[in-house]
Parts: C-alpha cells; structure tokens; sequence
C-alpha cells in the first residue's frame, strides 16, 4: 500500500484524460499482453482501474478466492459438456470426397476405413495420405463445420467408387 486512495482516485481522474491509443498502451503496460480486439473505452478504463487497485490495495482476499474456485470448476464442467459431440458412422456408409481432380471414396467398417483397399483405423490417417499433409479427418470428408470447401456426399455401400 505505497499510495493512498486519494491518491489512487487522482491517478483515475487522470486516465480520463488519455486517447484510446495512450489506454491501450495502459493496458499493455500494466496487464502485460494486448487488449482484447474492439474492446470499448469502457471497458479499457475498466480494466485499467481494477488492475491500478489490484496493485495498490492488493487484490482479491484468500476467503474470496476460495467462494470463487468452486464456480469456475463449474464453469469449466460445463464448458466440457457443451463439446463437439463424436461423430457416428455406420458401417457400410461410404464417405466420398473430390481433391484435386480425383475422387475419394472411403468405406466406413465396424473398426476403422477402407480406402484403396487398405483398411485405415483413423479417417485422419486417410486424409493425411490423400493430401499428404495433416488434416481433421471428419473436417476433410466434410462432417464438421469448414467454410472453404464443399461437404462430402455420403452415398450408400453399393455406389460405385
């Protein structure tokens, strides 16, 4: 406690005072990493008070700290539920994909794929030996979420290939 809280709240007029550049500069200096991006003035001064207090005043009490961890592991147990849930394939569905110029098709088995007669037990490994570099499996053929590229058509065991 080097400073007194009139002293502090002077410090805290001044920031009014600063452009949004010299704030962000603030921050920089006394949170040790960039703002967040499109953070508001607001915030900024926020989070610059709450840190020129932290450090002046000290921060959260031991007691605080301990009501708070239980809700974070909350949020953290939630956090977990709301995963990416697995993707679920039948065997005997046929996953097919089209790179550069070629069409791919793999067969979905009880244990793993089946591309070029090969049986694979991952569907990266496959779209590792398709493209030669790493990919998502299920994001290559299309079963998760990509923006830049066209979804794989899953047709049935019989089509040709």
């Amino acid at each position: 406690m080097d400073k007194s809280p009139i002293d502090i709240a002077a410090e805290l007029v001044q920031l009014e005072a600063l452009t949004l550049f010299e704030l962000k500069g603030e921050w920089r200096r006394l949170h040790r990493m960039a703002p967040p991006k499109r953070v508001s003035r607001d915030l900024l001064m926020r989070g610059i008070t709450y840190k020129i207090q932290e450090r002046r005043l000290g921060g959260l009490s031991p007691s605080t700290l301990r009501k708070l961890a239980p809700l974070s592991a909350a949020e953290d147990a939630v956090l977990q539920q709301k995963a990416v849930p697995p993707i679920t394939l039948k065997a005997g569905s046929r996953l097919v994909r089209e790179w550069r110029g070629v069409t791919h098709g793999v067969l979905v088995l009880d244990n793993g794929f089946k591309w070029r007669g090969e049986r694979y037990a991952s569907l990266s490994t496959v779209a590792e030996e398709i493209t030669g570099a790493h990919w998502s499996g299920p994001r290559f053929f299309g079963l998760r979420k990509s923006s830049s590229r066209p979804p794989a058509k899953a047709e049935p065991a019989g089509a040709k290939d």
